[in-house]
């Protein structure tokens, strides 16, 4: 009788410990660098690692960070970009070779988990659709032959906008011309290989698009009444859960109720053009933040609860070379100067405690001072970024204050702003000024990898920095 209870004992704490780990989800983070000024692989690596952050996606499979990767214990996504997939798709020779040359090469030290076949292929301008499935099957055929197609999944990132309809969340669809051409095909791979779908949703440009009829504490996961959903009275209580479910919903629509998800890309810029709405420090600190907490803490969503919420954030940098509006350079946790453009959580016990805010310091190694609400929107500033090599500063100083005619009388000897007396101080003046005497036009704030924008006003020592007119 003992041992049947002590039996029933352990048999209730497994189930107990099985209910607990199914209950929250995994966070990882997005490695782009599409940028001039970010610190070498290895710096990232030790980065990630002081951070607590384990899961890791990159965009592609550059051997250099591959390699900074290996036996951190960081658990890898690479991509196979766009530009590959017809060739992919066309021989499987040449997947092989990819293959052999981009993951074999690297596993099992670099702990390559999935391969991301293309990105957002549906909405590429250069019209490779109809190569995605086949080229996902021919690396999934080199990874059989590898004996690695157990060990690696592979999956295609879709951006939310395959969807055709997405409100109310149980009415979600995909658009009619993309479900027997490639939608279908791609599940039915997806289920066969054991893999999942990847979806990148950023809640930011609904609102942004719609803040006259969406709540922002809705989009952000802060206390909110709530939405019910018309067509099965699920509520919901922030827009991410909705557009996942919504995807849920165009699965289940075309019967493919057992495929799982990951959040490939989500995130909220810190910074955008005075029409991005809802684009802050602050709110970019509360969307990341919260949605961290409930990944972390909490279980899934209203439709599919017992599914655990993986996410990848939008991203570790901010990437001065994106193109496009000023939000597409800000979507970062860190400055390429690794320190942070906020403070949130990004482990279990973090998320347990503490608050997701603006980062308030006022060192020289983050140039910034004040609440962010007392900057103007749109109002940024430009400093120069303490990693970078000295005699790059100091030549970006010389222009500033030669060629660039930026007003350098303050960090002279004896005048309001040469204390701190550091080249890294005098560059950020001279950097600023010279951005704001060219109206902080786009450009005007890189000097090579020397400099990156910043939306709180820097100071150093008790030399403030001006704003543009």
């Amino acid at each position: 009788m003992a041992a049947q209870a002590f039996y029933l004992l352990v048999s209730i704490i497994v189930l107990l410990s099985a209910i607990v780990v199914s209950g929250s989800g995994s966070v990882g983070i997005n490695y782009g660098r599409v940028a001039n000024n970010l610190p070498s692989p290895e710096k990232v690596v030790e980065l990630l690692k002081s951070q607590g952050i384990n899961k890791v996606k990159l965009y592609d499979t550059d051997a250099t960070v591959l390699t900074a990767l290996a036996d951190s214990g960081i658990t890898v996504v690479v991509a196979l970009p766009n530009e590959l997939l017809s060739s992919t798709a066309a021989d499987q020779s040449f997947a092989d070779n990819w293959v052999e040359a981009n993951i074999t090469k690297f596993y099992p030290k670099t702990k390559i988990e999935a391969i991301a076949v293309g990105n957002e292929v549906f909405v590429d301008p250069a019209n490779t659709t109809k190569y995605l499935v086949p080229a996902m099957k021919n690396i999934h055929a080199s990874l059989v032959k590898s004996k690695l197609d157990s060990a690696i999944k592979i999956s295609s990132p879709i951006a939310f906008s395959a969807l055709k309809t997405s409100y109310p969340s149980s009415a979600g669809s995909f658009k009619p011309e993309l479900i027997e051409p490639v939608i279908k095909p791609m599940l039915d791979f997806l289920k066969q290989t054991g893999s999942y779908l990847m979806v990148n949703a950023y809640p930011f440009f609904a609102y942004s698009a719609n803040s006259d009829q969406i709540s922002l504490d809705y989009a952000l996961f802060k206390d909110n009444p709530g939405v019910v959903d018309s067509g099965n009275g699920l509520k919901y209580s922030s827009l991410l859960e909705a557009q996942i479910d919504a995807v849920f919903a165009a699965m289940s629509a075309i019967k493919y109720d057992d495929v799982k998800m990951v959040v490939t890309e989500t995130g909220w810029p810190s910074m955008g053009d005075e029409d991005e709405i809802g684009a802050s420090e602050s709110n970019a600190a509360s969307y990341n933040g919260n949605l961290v907490r409930k990944v972390l803490t909490g279980n899934g969503t209203p439709l599919r609860p017992q599914d655990p919420l993986n996410v990848y954030l939008f991203a570790l940098f901010n990437e001065n070379k994106k193109p496009g509006p000023t939000s597409e350079r800000n979507y970062g946790l860190f400055y390429p100067n690794e320190q942070k453009v906020y403070n949130i959580p990004l482990t279990k016990e973090e998320a347990k405690t503490g608050q997701s805010t603006p980062v308030n310091s006022n060192t020289s190694q983050v140039p910034v001072a004040g609440e962010v609400s007392k900057a103007k929107v749109g109002q940024t500033w430009c400093v120069a970024n303490g990693k970078a090599d000295e005699k790059k500063l100091q030549a970006a100083l010389d222009y500033a204050c030669g060629e660039g005619k930026a007003d350098c009388s303050p960090i002279q000897p004896g005048a309001t702003c040469y204390n701190p007396n550091t080249l890294e101080a005098h560059a950020s003046y001279a950097f600023n000024s010279y951005y704001q005497k060219n109206t902080r036009a786009t450009g005007t704030c890189e000097f090579g990898g020397a400099a990156y924008v910043v939306s709180q006003r820097p100071t150093y020592g008790s030399c403030e920095f001006p704003t543009g007119h």
